[in-house]
């Protein structure tokens, strides 16, 4: 989306880090209770099997999403992957409450990553979730390319309907969910208390940038488009949509070395 106006609050440098993380940390809490990524879970542990990876790097990570989730549907699966979590603006006290109810499955890099120059050390199949329409297709190609510059795998998880219908569901649920399960999200912060029920600047921008992220959500097709805009060669690539238990869609665009197996 080119729109000006279309931008969301967590992007921003200048955004308070107190609400950005509140809003993250909510996203985590509503992504795991609800288990909302779990049909991507085989594409996902096919990919790591195609790639021969053997964990992740998990980029544009918030507060963890799904992650902790996603690590333990793999080990049901048998397939125990150590997962690092990373982010242009890291959540460290949730990132370190990951660590610990994960028994060190996950890690996390207590430095900004961004997307589009993921460090050399830091290898691993690179995953994003809930993420990829944050960004322009100039970026977003910015970024498949830097995963194939490095020959990582790559696995994009978008999860929503670009309806009207959708729009509404998250203008009236999600001020419920603010009011009913605020006190239960981990690790506990009195500034989430705050910044929810006196001045509630968290449910506001939460809910400024859900219905941003709907509007910019791509397509399979244009997830496709900017895959093929990449300087790849010998690359894997497929995409489409699988939904979860809610009827909710979730796009995907996977990509990987071919013969890296």
């Amino acid at each position: 989306m080119s729109q000006p106006f279309l931008f969301e609050f967590e992007d921003q440098s200048w955004f308070p880090d107190v609400i950005r993380e509140g809003m993250t940390d909510f996203l985590r809490f509503i992504f795991t209770r609800g288990n909302l990524y779990q049909p991507i879970i085989p594409l996902l542990a096919d990919a790591l099997q195609q790639a021969n990876a053997h964990n992740i790097v998990d980029v544009c990570s918030g507060s963890g999403g799904p992650i902790e989730q996603v690590a333990k549907l793999l080990a049901k699966q048998g397939a125990t992957v150590p997962i690092t979590v990373t982010d242009k603006f890291p959540n460290i006290p949730a990132y370190k409450l990951l660590h610990t109810k994960s028994k060190r499955v996950i890690s996390y890099i207590n430095y900004p990553v961004d997307a589009a120059q993921v460090p050399a050390g830091i290898k691993g199949f690179r995953t994003i979730f809930s993420g990829f329409h944050h960004f322009s297709k100039r970026s977003a190609t910015t970024i498949l390319n830097d995963a194939v510059k490095a020959r990582e795998g790559i696995a994009i998880f978008d999860g929503g309907d670009k309806s009207v219908l959708f729009i509404l569901t998250i203008l009236l649920l999600q001020p419920v969910g603010f009011f009913l399960f605020t006190p239960f999200i981990k690790p506990f912060r009195w500034s989430r208390i705050i910044f929810t029920y006196l001045l509630p600047f968290i449910p506001f921008c939460t809910i400024w940038d859900g219905v941003v992220s709907i509007i910019r959500l791509h397509t399979v097709e244009e997830l496709l488009a900017i895959a093929r805009a990449t300087y790849c060669t010998n690359y894997h690539w497929k995409a489409g949509t699988v939904k979860n238990k809610l009827g909710m869609r979730i796009a995907y665009l996977i990509g990987y070395p071919s013969g890296k197996k």
